[in-house]
């Protein structure tokens, strides 16, 4: 087994798309090979084959590599609860809940984690492609470091760095990183990426023969700034969908400052038909209302009380029954769920203080947050449609109450959601509800879109956006070398 690492010279500088695209020209060639991310903070998760719970993107570069996403593929998962806390997850179960302090004192033991999952994958694949997080030179987080160079020591393999060009400054983010590490690290540091570049690279080619004459290192290869690539964010929210001449129905979804899983709505990103926009905050209020709208979501939260606080103090309690009065649609999906209800209750204070919210009170239910989240994979059907719908879910919280005898869904043959007498109301547990086409058309219908025969199937997009990727490394990368660090 070989294990080749990714590292950025900031955050998004494209070590997950580089990792993903690794991974499937790698597949391509016949390689045995999974992704592996040590240390993730991502609120966008996805269910694994053991029943674990992983990155997103994660996920993405297992189907990247054509394998089953799996716990032991990213060890430690941090999903933040406030500026100060997160929920801890380790192989994919939840540990439990720490604040920025007490899991920078424990990463001396979540390193046992990390290597366990690794030494399991390598039992398993011949080659591991492995992602950093962050940058390797963040000083403060350098002790007991497991997400950068503390892993690639403890296993010792070599790195390749990566820098953004798009973001301007890329000479200072390469070498300034390579002046912070240790001489270790920089001897493992075997070269350099250039990524997001635009324009002639006959007019960057200077600047790499110098990149190379300062620190002795190759440049690997420069990949062009991919135009409209869409695939699986770690984290950040895309402000916008892709909104063409025949954009009819209007989508506006609530940028929550602990929104999770906001890939739900990728699908409509990619639609035709749909003009999609988050909504961030100071954006509506006094003087200022939300975007006319067909359809409001409520997206996932990983805080629904304090993210339902939010929402009243945005102002968004008198939009959404403002926009109800004059015939649009509502949507809650798992937390945004939880929000359409009367009341949420968390006694144990599992994701947040104890206490009690008031809800929305759109739907008559109550949810009560309780110990032991639910993690599967499942499909069903839209039940009024009859057609065929699958994702995932990933929630705490039990809901109960006479609305959800009018559930939205079937899922594995048990009632889902809930939806009001006049169906303007709607809401499941179910992430991934846009993602078949079938499923989409059906609930945009729902919704006023005439003729919804363009939804995109996003699966195929996903494995179509996932070759393209791998087209521009083969194109613009010296995969030999790579190859060569890999030991193939």
């Amino acid at each position: 087994m070989t294990t080749l690492m990714i590292q950025g010279t900031t955050s998004d500088a494209g070590k997950s798309t580089v990792v993903a695209g690794l991974c499937r020209v790698l597949a391509r060639r016949g390689v045995s090979v999974a992704p592996f991310k040590p240390q993730n903070m991502a609120l966008n998760s996805a269910v694994t084959v053991d029943g674990g719970e992983i990155g997103r993107s994660t996920a993405l570069q297992a189907l990247a590599a054509g394998v089953e996403p799996h716990s032991d593929m990213n060890p430690v998962l941090l999903k933040p609860e406030s500026d100060r806390g997160a929920q801890v997850i380790l192989r994919g179960r939840v540990h439990g809940h720490m604040d920025a302090l007490d899991y920078h004192a424990y990463k001396r033991t979540a390193r046992e984690s990390v290597l366990a999952a690794w030494q399991a994958l390598s039992a398993r694949f011949d080659v591991i492609v492995a992602e950093g997080a962050g940058s390797p030179a963040e000083i403060n987080l350098r002790t007991n470091d497991i997400a950068n160079m503390g892993f690639a020591e403890m296993v010792d393999c070599p790195v390749v760095l990566v820098g953004d060009i798009d973001r301007g400054g890329v000479f200072a983010q390469l070498v300034g990183t390579l002046e912070l590490l240790s001489e270790s690290e920089r001897s493992r540091t075997r070269g350099f990426i250039v990524n997001r570049f635009r324009g002639d690279i006959s007019l960057l080619e200077p600047g790499l023969d110098w990149l190379t004459e300062r620190t002795g290192k190759p440049v690997f290869g420069t990949l062009p700034y991919l135009q409209g690539l869409l695939l699986d964010a770690e984290d950040s929210i895309g402000r916008s969908g892709r909104v063409g001449p025949g954009a009819t129905l209007k989508v506006v979804v609530p940028a929550l400052p602990r929104i999770s899983n906001h890939n739900d709505f990728d699908p409509l990103r990619l639609h035709p038909q749909v003009d999609l926009s988050f909504v961030g905050p100071n954006q509506i209020g006094p003087g200022r209302e939300i975007p006319p709208a067909d359809l409001i979501v409520l997206p996932g939260s990983k805080s629904t009380r304090s993210d339902l606080e939010w929402l009243r103090a945005q102002g968004w309690e008198e939009a959404i029954q403002r926009h109800l009065r004059y015939g649009g649609r509502v949507l809650g999906i798992c937390g945004g769920l939880q929000m359409l209800g009367r009341a949420v209750h968390d006694p144990e204070g599992l994701e947040g203080p104890a206490g009690s919210t008031p809800g929305l009170g759109l739907l008559e239910f109550e949810t009560r947050m309780v110990a032991g989240k639910q993690l599967r994979n499942v499909s069903g059907r839209l039940l009024r449609e009859g057609v065929p719908i699958a994702g995932y879910e990933i929630h705490n919280g039990v809901s109960k109450g006479p609305a959800l005898a009018r559930p939205l869904l079937e899922l594995q043959g048990r009632p889902d959601g809930a939806e009001s007498a006049d169906g303007q109301v709607m809401g499941t547990y179910l992430h991934g509800l846009f993602d078949r086409p079938e499923a989409c058309a059906a609930l945009l219908a729902r919704c006023g879109l005439e003729a919804p025969g363009s939804a995109v199937d996003y699966q195929a997009h996903r494995q179509q956006e996932l070759d393209r990727l791998a087209d521009c490394l083969e194109a613009n990368l010296d995969m030999a070398a790579i190859e060569r660090l890999l030991g193939l």
